[in-house]
Parts: structure tokens; C-alpha cells; sequence
């Protein structure tokens, strides 16, 4: 019997050990949410959804969601039609959140984009996304 609550209590702190330890106050899993819901509107051509993913500031660039959806068509389509999309860090440099999100265009080519992050009272919103080189590209 005491074997048995040895071995239950180890399997259960093995367990334990090996689930990954997210702070509370974690932002990933909300910042990725936005993230994934903003394709999902662009996947449908929902400009005026993925519009107000975007910041005030950056909702302030574009004036309105047809302009900000030609703006995504013509410059960002591996994010309008995106084939896969694969979430990698989260940072945080000088104040501002990074995610950092990997994402596989309908040619098979994977590109590097990273997400500025802005807490807002609504919650986290996108204020804007720089693009880095093709994956395939980096050394």
C-alpha cells in the first residue's frame, strides 16, 4: 500500500514536471488568439473583423477596412491566404510585445513575420507587422 502511494505520488509530480509553467499574467495565448482570428477574417474577406484587430493607430493609417484589406492583398498576401501558420516566441524588447509567427504562403514559401503587440483596455491588438526574409533565405 505505501508502494503504491509512493508510486502514485511520483507519477503525479512527473507528471507536473513536464507541462510547461505559464505565468497568470501570460500574454502569448491572448496575442496569439488575435493573431489567428485576424487571418481567419482574411481568409473570408471579412476586412471590416480583421480591421478591428488592428490598433487605433494603425486603424488611424488606413481610415477604413477596404483600405486596410487592399493594403494586406497587395503587401502582405501570404497573411490574405495564408496556407499554414505556425506561432514560434513571443518577446519582449524595450516595452513592446513581438510574436514572432512563421507562415507558409499558398507557393510553398515560408516567410518570417513579426507582430507588434498593443495592450489596449479591449485587449491586445495589432499595431503592425514587419516582414522579414523568406525563411528559406536565412543562413
Amino acid at each position: 500500500m505505501r508502494l503504491r502511494l509512493i508510486i502514485t505520488a511520483l507519477t503525479f509530480f512527473i507528471g507536473h514536471m513536464a507541462l510547461p509553467v505559464l505565468a497568470k499574467d501570460d500574454p502569448q495565448p491572448q496575442i496569439q488568439t488575435v493573431i489567428e482570428n485576424q487571418i481567419a477574417a482574411f481568409k473570408v474577406d471579412d476586412f471590416v473583423q480583421a480591421f478591428s484587430y488592428a490598433s487605433p493607430s494603425i486603424q488611424s493609417i488606413f481610415g477604413t477596412a477596404e483600405n486596410f484589406g487592399v493594403m494586406v492583398q497587395r503587401g502582405y498576401p501570404m497573411v490574405w491566404r495564408p496556407a499554414e501558420v505556425e506561432f514560434l516566441d513571443l518577446r519582449e524588447m524595450a516595452g513592446d510585445f513581438w510574436q514572432q509567427v512563421l507562415i507558409r504562403d499558398q507557393a510553398g514559401q515560408r516567410h518570417m513575420l513579426l507582430y507588434r503587440m498593443q495592450k489596449r483596455p479591449e485587449g491586445w491588438r495589432i499595431n503592425g507587422v514587419q516582414l522579414g526574409k523568406p525563411v528559406d533565405q536565412l543562413t
